[in-house]
């Protein structure tokens, strides 16, 4: 007698039929690209073999766009779906069995499959559906159907949206162009896309961790690579790696391990990289820097001489190209080089580390700078200390993102994306070993590397013709007025806009030297934000505050500064080097929401937590004088010292306490 679950599978079929839906069973063949994909993945039990969806099927519209569905039946109570504790659809777990999901839950076994097409590459959007049932009637139809449909894209990096109220009819040739503009509607919210950015940014993160520390365990590369080498090894693998159009993929297997002066590893490595700034028309000025960076390193021959049949770069690069490379080739803005510095920065310091304050800003906190200076599409955002451009990737997330959000035409959007990224941004870096850092991180973004430059800011600001309304700095903190200096040279040659500053919290309290002063002229103080004391743990032990302005609009004593007591933000942090754990920064208390509120409060709209307020003593709205040595937030709390009932309950509590512990001690006699 046939199971539940071939009952459910014909239940089903029979559905498509009446719709005159094609479908295809477990053995039959769509198409090669489908049964490639199906055949040389996985199993759903994580062994090789090949892999039989029970319902196949590829929906076509009259454009010839083709989706191919993927359907798993089920035929016991509860094997609709299974998610993890948070809400994701659960493919491998820890445990005996970790592919028991998707062995046993038709959602989580179709899942299976259809990350099988996408990964295969032809296919960049897939449906996956899992039907489930427990009940046969008398006449033998299944009393109690159920399914559910998810959406999986490329554009949406994979992560499964469901197709709510779903059902096979919407298939059906009349309802397909209404089906498909719907799934085009299907796209990640902003929680979600945050999620996303965290987790790929922790996968990121460990992966780099683990090829750095393969290379500081290994002898011969730790002896061979300085620092700055490390940096260069790491950025010539990768700029080599990248897809770029009009040439052919690096692969593994295309390095032979030469023997050979002019014809090895490593200039493949350099021909490859040059190529790469090509198709991202770099200039040659900037070319020839880079690659003047990279040749000293790629040259050394223990480098690119065979070992045992292959080179430290072939093997290194094997690890580049499954680990690393997938991440930077999703649609997400990740800060891959800044990740790469924290790195290097957890064993050794990077050179002219303590002189130039080499650290990376948080993306949360770049992101939170970029948010409270009003970055739009019609932003020009600029940083004169970039570092590896971190604020400039932020700053270009969000003028994407609103010109997503405004600009309907496709080819519009397309001009305007290309604009902001060629012209609306510009960093100033001085140190060559980071400078290198940030052009690939622009042009992992899409080519916003052409106005990234080599460069004192001081003499370079005064060369830029750059329309500038939001800056956005970090500055080098050992600098004059702890890095006010840069400031102060930014904002005088804005017309108008925000300009936001992380800096040491005491430039504001006395210790600007004149900067602080000389900002106060020009520019209104609009709030003051007293950072977490460990923003930078492991790193840097300064309390740090942002400082945000009002451009060209002269600050008036009677102007009110909202000053926040942000120490808290949600995150918990540890130091990586103390640290068992894979990652150093948790969401351990509504982290994201605190952020949200906090940029709330500085554009002046209402939030919709309440964290931070002024009845508790978070927020404080008063004036400041001109002098600009009173900006921080504890200069303007105000500590009551009257006594309340709380306070008399509390002392009362406190002897009555010590009274019972000293009278069973026999310190005391109950009659005293």
């Amino acid at each position: 007698m046939a199971s539940v679950e071939e009952k459910v599978e014909e239940y089903y079929k029979a559905e498509l039929d009446n719709l005159k839906i094609r479908h295809y069973g477990k053995t039959e063949s769509i198409n090669r690209s489908i049964d490639y994909a199906l055949k040389n993945a996985d199993s759903k039990s994580g062994n090789g073999g090949n892999n039989y969806p029970d319902i196949k099927i590829l929906l076509q519209n009259k454009t010839r766009r083709d989706i191919p569905v993927m359907t798993e039946a089920k035929g016991s109570k509860g094997k609709l779906e299974k998610l993890t504790k948070n809400g994701d659809i659960e493919l491998v777990s820890g445990g005996k069995n970790p592919y028991s999901a998707v062995v046993n839950f038709a959602v989580n076994g179709a899942l299976h499959y259809g990350n099988a097409i996408l990964a295969e590459g032809t296919y960049k959007e897939v449906i996956i559906v899992g039907i489930n049932g427990t009940t046969v009637g008398e006449n033998g139809i299944i009393s109690d159907p159920e399914i559910k449909a998810y959406y999986v894209s490329q554009k949406n990096n994979g992560i499964p949206k469901e197709i709510k109220d779903f059902d096979f009819v919407m298939m059906a040739d009349r309802n397909i162009d209404d089906f498909f503009a719907m799934l085009d509607t299907l796209n990640l919210t902003d929680a979600e896309l945050e999620k996303l950015k965290r987790s790929k940014e922790e996968l990121l993160e460990k992966s780099i961790k683990d090829i750095h520390q393969r290379i500081y365990d290994d002898n011969e590369i730790k002896n061979l690579l300085s620092t700055n080498d490390k940096l260069y090894f790491f950025c010539g693998l990768i700029m080599a790696g990248l897809t770029t159009e009009g040439v052919k993929p690096l692969e593994v297997d295309d390095f032979d391990s030469n023997d050979d002066t002019d014809d090895n590893d490593g200039t493949k490595i350099i021909a490859r990289t040059k190529s790469f700034l090509r198709k991202k028309k770099c200039s040659d000025d900037k070319i020839k820097m880079v690659v003047d960076y990279l040749k000293p390193v790629f040259d050394k021959r223990n480098l690119w001489k065979p070992n045992k049949g292959e080179s430290i770069i072939k093997s290194v690069y094997k690890q580049i190209k499954n680990e690393i490379l997938p991440l930077l080739e999703s649609n997400i803005h990740l800060d891959f080089t800044g990740k790469i510095l924290n790195s290097l920065n957890d064993w050794v310091a990077i050179d002219n580390d303590r002189l130039n304050d080499v650290v990376l800003t948080p993306r949360f906190v770049t992101n939170l700078m970029a948010r409270i200076c009003r970055t739009d599409m019609d932003s020009f955002v600029w940083d004169t200390c970039m570092g590896s451009s971190g604020f400039l990737v932020s700053g270009m997330d969000l003028m994407i993102a609103d010109a997503k959000s405004k600009i309907k035409d496709k080819d519009a959007l397309a001009e305007k994306i290309d604009n902001i990224k060629s012209k609306q941004l510009l960093g100033i870096e001085i140190l060559g070993n980071i400078y290198i850092l940030a052009v690939l991180n622009m042009i992992l973004m899409g080519d916003g590397s052409s106005q990234v430059i080599c460069g004192d800011s001081h003499k370079e600001i005064d060369k830029q013709e750059f329309p500038a309304n939001v800056f956005l700095l970090n500055p080098p903190y050992s600098a004059q007025g702890k890095g006010l200096i840069f400031v102060d040279e930014a904002l005088s040659r804005m017309e108008k806009g925000y300009g936001a500053v992380l800096i040491q919290e005491n430039a504001g309290s006395g210790q600007g030297d004149v900067y602080s002063q000389r900002l106060l002229k020009r520019n209104t103080l609009l709030a003051s934000i007293r950072m977490p004391a460990d923003l930078f743990s492991g790193k840097s032990s300064v309390q740090t505050a942002i400082y945000l302005f009002k451009v060209n609009r002269p600050h008036e004593e009677d102007d009110v500064v909202t000053f926040i007591d942000f120490s808290e933000d949600g995150y918990s942090r540890q130091n990586r080097k103390k640290s068992t754990q894979e990652v150093n920064l948790r969401n351990t208390d509504h982290a994201l929401e605190r952020y949200d509120e906090v940029v709330a409060i500085c554009l002046g709209k209402k939030p919709k937590t309440d964290y931070y307020t002024e009845s508790n003593g978070k927020v404080i709205k008063d004036t400041i004088t001109l002098n600009g040595d009173d900006w921080t937030f504890n200069q303007h709390k105000k500590i009551d010292t009257t006594p309340t009932e709380e306070d008399f309950k509390k002392t009362v509590a406190d002897y009555l306490a010590w009274k019972v512990s000293a009278i069973l001690n026999g310190q005391v006699s109950a009659d005293e």
